[in-house]
């Protein structure tokens, strides 16, 4: 099956890279507010303990840096 190319400006690495980064840095921004403001997030009728935003924040802050680092070198 050929599937064709697309045409016009295709996204680079870099831009790829400076994206990830920027929403992942986002999400750890999100979870660190959560942690100072003490918010609560009901999903259901569960409510997700605090220590799951320790993680969020560590995983979607690395992913960032990463991201970042990865731009910087391209």
């Amino acid at each position: 099956m050929y599937i064709p190319k697309p045409r016009g400006c295709a996204m680079t690495k870099k831009a790829f890279a400076i994206i990830a980064a920027a929403i992942f840095a986002l999400v750890a921004l999100l979870h660190l507010l959560r942690l100072v403001m003490g918010w609560s997030v009901v999903i259901d009728s569960w409510t997700v303990p605090m220590w799951v935003s320790w993680i969020g924040l560590v995983v979607a802050g690395g992913l960032s840096y990463c991201g970042a680092r990865l731009a910087m070198r391209s």
